[in-house]
């Protein structure tokens, strides 16, 4: 057998259910990897050690009460029965310190679970602690001032993105079979294409947990990270409440898809893991390179996110999909509006006064322009976003599917973005002299294919199909996005294996 960290989440799923092996033995496996390479990969935040083994002990204990029918068949036994995950530090994990990434809210410990841990919670996994987050999960980088920043596993001197960083380095360096996410302008996909994994953002509504009350554009769904399809679809199907339908499977969408809010729930016919394992149809699928960052941060793609698109384009013509350029215009107004959305939450959290100061530079700035301006300006911001959902999303709708690179550049050193970048090492918080819109506009160009998609509340994935150094593990990991219409997650998953990923 395989070493543990090495098998697929499936596979693990398969070994936990059949009693090959034990939830108390994936949890030590996994607990002696993070106690090893966490050091120097800043994946955790907090390592919940002693709950994690007494948790594996307690599935152990409901395996062992099963009869011997009821093991392995989907009985009694919950669908990721002694699975080990661990959650991003933005999420409340009952009896855990939630940070959000930030030295300037109090560090107490969660009263409850919050909706995505207890989610996975009553599938069966069991956690294994907190990982790295930006402050309140604002940048496309995990460095924060209370903990070390998640570095990626393919070149320690480099990010793993964010704000999902900690949970990407996590999996891609076999610290965790797979991981949720959430994604609120691309935190999931930018930490996946960084780490050279499969990174999921399913669509608006599909997946209750992980939303927040305070979002009133609606950007935040929670989705999974993993390295594979097959994971991914292992992990959405314990996310989706039961009744949700996965969406079309069978074809093509067939007319222009311009709804823009989820359905009524229908029947679910099978798991999406089922459907993973199936061949698409034959797709007309439309490239663009057109971003709406681009009218206010002019940027132009590094020769290696063109190659990853290549790849890609490759990819899926090999496959049997048609592809062509998709020319697709945006308004101008986009950035404005977008970051007037982006920040507001930020600028409600409840700080004390005394602890302002202790903020991120980037989190102080937008949070003191989110609290001088008023309702009106925000009920225009989001006005237009619903204007831009309705007109991209008809624009979109021309073609199955829209591909774009994941990211415009390759992940960024440690420190790039804030100014502290200073070779391998990393400059303390305290010692950054930081320009807080140098530091957006960077983030901005870095991944100027994301956040649109979460206006849209489009499904989207990110696929790991390139590495810089000509072959897979070699070099930096690039990827490509898939964007579908509504409702398409399934398919998006069946090119994503078929495509071999």
């Amino acid at each position: 057998m395989a070493e543990i960290h090495e098998l697929s989440a499936v596979a693990l799923r398969d070994a936990l259910r059949s009693g090959e092996l034990s939830a108390r033995q994936a949890a030590e496996h996994f607990l002696d990897r993070i106690a090893g390479q966490n050091p120097h990969l800043g994946a955790f935040i907090t390592v919940t050690a002693d709950q994690a083994l007494a948790d594996a002990d307690a599935a152990d204990s409901r395996f062992a009460s099963l009869s011997g029918s009821g093991r392995g068949r989907g009985g009694p036994l919950p669908p990721l029965h002694g699975m080990p995950v661990a959650f991003k530090d933005l999420t409340d994990v009952a009896g855990v310190i939630t940070t959000h990434g930030s030295a300037a809210v109090e560090h107490r410990p969660a009263t409850a679970d919050g909706p995505l841990a207890a989610t996975l919670k009553a599938a069966g996994v069991v956690s294994l602690g907190k990982t790295q987050v930006p402050e309140f999960g604002l940048t496309a980088y995990s460095e924060n001032r209370i903990a070390p920043p998640s570095r990626n596993p393919w070149a320690l001197s480099r990010s793993s993105g964010g704000s999902s960083g900690g949970s990407a380095a996590a999996v891609a360096a076999g610290l965790l079979p797979f991981a949720p996410g959430s994604d609120g302008g691309g935190s999931i996909r930018i930490p996946a294409a960084a780490c050279g994994l499969v990174g999921l953002k399913p669509g608006r509504g599909l997946v209750p947990a992980g939303e927040s009350a305070g979002d009133q554009a609606r950007l935040v769904v929670a989705g999974p990270l993993a390295r594979s399809a097959a994971d991914a679809a292992l992990m959405l199907d314990a996310l989706v409440p039961p009744g949700t339908a996965p969406g079309p499977v069978s074809g093509p969408p067939a007319g222009p898809a311009t709804e823009t809010a989820a359905g009524p729930a229908m029947p679910r016919p099978e798991s999406y893991l089922r459907l993973a394992a199936q061949e698409p149809p034959r797709l007309r699928i439309g490239i663009s390179l057109d971003s709406p960052w681009q009218a206010a941060f002019p940027f132009t793609p590094e020769p290696e996110a063109l190659d990853a698109l290549r790849a890609g384009v490759g990819l899926l013509e090999a496959a049997g999909h048609e592809t062509g350029e998709a020319r697709i215009r945006y308004d101008n107004r986009y950035a404005a509006a977008f970051t007037t959305a982006w920040t507001a939450g930020v600028g409600s959290a409840r700080i004390l006064p005394h602890r302002e100061a202790l903020l991120a530079p980037l989190t102080r700035t937008f949070r003191q322009r989110a609290r001088q301006r008023g309702p009106a300006k925000l009920a225009e911001a989001l006005a237009f976003l619903r204007q831009f959902e309705r007109d991209t999303v008809a624009q979109f709708s021309a073609w199955d599917l829209v591909l774009t690179p994941s990211l415009a550049q390759t992940p960024r050193p440690v420190g790039w973005f804030t100014g502290a970048a200073h070779g391998d090492g990393y400059w303390p918080a305290a010692e950054r002299a930081t320009d807080a819109d140098e530091d957006y506009r960077k983030q901005c160009v870095f991944a100027p294919w994301s956040s649109p998609i979460n206006v849209c509340g489009l499904p989207a994935i990110s696929i790991p199909v390139h590495w810089t150094g000509g072959a897979p593990g070699t070099g930096l990991p690039m990827g490509i996005q898939l964007v579908g219409p509504l409702g398409s997650e399934a398919l998006l998953l069946q090119v994503t294996a078929q495509l071999g990923f």
